[in-house]
């Protein structure tokens, strides 16, 4: 089949001051999604990992194209997930994925691409004996035979979600000053990949949202949410936060990892597909069964541009997984109505436009990820400001 729509036609609007930087001479960023019959990697069948919300055939889900499309980088050839190739290249290791559940989306895709090669499954097991679920946010998993761990620790924010008194009442805060209390289980990795972005401007807070509109501003402030050392601020712009919130992970990183040691990557935002509204208010992408042909009426994300600025004034090198313009397209992709068994499903008003059905989108992300492992360079940087 032909291919959807390039990434190239899908530019930021950034000065293009940063420097390309390309692994062996290819940006993965640039391509066309291309349908073939080869894929998926794995199925639904066959991977006893996917959790009820991205278990989207095994939930009803009856077309199977979306499982089909390959990324295809326009100056290079990608080479295919090799489960048993990735194994040795983590043999003895811990590979470790920290974030919100976009990223527990990707950890979830990793234990499915290598089980493939294992070709024990009793050798693979929860190291407390946890079954995946939405609920629960820690999970190491153990590969015997080749003495590594494919761990997930959740952390909406990367920073410490907290509670302050604030007019005589506890109410919750975020300490945008303050890295997340389970950092501890993050130290000793010998592989992290980290993101945040889904719960920042997700409604997803218990404190008020609110428009700038009167202060001729499109931004967004939280009404006393964010909190630095005892002060509570009582008006913060989302994105200022968002830029305090990384200078404190990026400080942990440069003082608690060792770069000799410890390979350090940063996937940036996936993007959600609502239509007709937000993700509460009847946003909707059941009727996609195809990729979108053209995404050029989609901004780069300003969260993008402060991940970007922040990783450049680091001391550790960080890779920076630029998953945003390959993702836009695939509309396709996500669970929709199908993140839940039939029978316990929302209303057909309440959709899944966010998270990905696996095998699916994510595992383009971790094939990406692979590629970049089997490079020996670390570099800050292995792409432009693109999507």
């Amino acid at each position: 089949m032909t291919k959807v729509s390039s990434a190239d036609e899908f530019k930021a609007q950034g000065d293009g001051k940063m420097e390309e930087k390309k692994m062996n001479g290819c940006d993965v960023t640039k391509g066309k999604w291309v349908y073939d019959e080869s894929y998926p990697l794995y199925t639904n069948g066959s991977c006893p990992f996917i959790d009820e919300g991205f278990n989207c055939g095994t939930n009803g889900r009856q077309d199977r194209d979306y499982m089909k499309w390959k990324w295809q980088p326009q100056d290079c050839d990608f080479p295919r997930f090799n489960a048993a190739k990735m194994l040795d290249l983590i043999s003895g290791k811990r590979l470790v994925f920290v974030g919100d559940s976009i990223n527990r989306n990707q950890w979830e895709s990793m234990l499915c691409m290598l089980m493939s090669a294992v070709k024990d499954p009793k050798k693979v097991y929860e190291t407390h004996g946890r079954r995946i679920a939405k609920e629960r946010g820690n999970y190491s998993f153990k590969f015997v035979d080749y003495k590594c761990t494919i761990e997930y620790y959740v952390s909406h924010f990367l920073v410490h979600e907290s509670k302050a008194r604030i007019r005589q009442k506890r109410r919750p805060t975020l300490r945008i000053d303050a890295i997340d209390h389970g950092s501890s289980k993050w130290k000793g990795a010998d592989i992290l990949v980290f993101n945040t972005a889904h719960w920042w401007s997700h409604f997803k807070t218990k404190a008020g949202l609110v428009p700038l509109s009167n202060c001729g501003s499109s931004s967004l402030v939280m009404i006393n949410y964010y909190q630095e050392g005892n002060q509570v601020h009582p008006k913060l712009d989302v994105s200022t936060a968002f830029r305090k919130a990384l200078m404190t992970w990026a400080g942990w990183v440069d003082r608690h990892i060792n770069p000799r040691k410890t390979r350090v990557f940063f996937r940036n935002l996936a993007p959600s597909h609502f239509r007709g509204g937000l993700w509460n208010s009847g946003g909707h992408c059941m009727e996609a069964t195809w990729p979108l042909n053209d995404t050029s009426g989609m901004e780069y994300p300003e969260k993008n541009r402060i991940v970007e600025e922040v990783i450049l004034q680091m001391k550790t090198p960080v890779t920076l997984l630029n998953v945003t313009g390959l993702s836009a397209y695939r509309i396709d992709g996500h669970p929709s109505i199908y993140g839940k068994k039939p029978g316990t499903r929302y209303s057909s008003n309440i959709q899944d436009c966010s998270h990905w059905c696996l095998p699916g989108v994510p595992d383009t992300w971790n094939e990406i990820l692979f590629f970049h492992l089997q490079s020996k360079e670390k570099s800050k940087y292995h792409s432009k400001i693109r999507l």
